[in-house]
């Protein structure tokens, strides 16, 4: 299926779909993108007043959620909502 396919079904399934349920998700993915971006740069900050102890491994854990910011952007999903 191409992007525009699955653009075009996923708007297709969010029109049928019940109003409550489909305002449920997209204010999840909302949400869950925002978390990531607050946890990303959290863990950013912290890594950088952690000293010695960090030793990288608070900025590894800030890369997964960048990763994961990513993986939500590469999502039609977003585009529809």
């Amino acid at each position: 299926m191409t992007k525009n396919e699955t653009e075009t079904t996923l708007r297709t399934i969010f029109r049928n779909m019940d109003a409550h349920e489909a305002q449920e998700i997209r204010e999840a993915y909302y949400k869950a993108v925002e978390g990531l971006r607050t946890l990303a740069d959290a863990l950013e900050i912290a890594d950088t007043k952690a000293g010695e102890y960090a030793g990288g491994i608070l900025l590894t854990e800030h890369f997964h959620a960048v990763e994961a910011i990513d993986a939500m952007h590469k999502s039609e999903l977003g585009r529809v909502l």
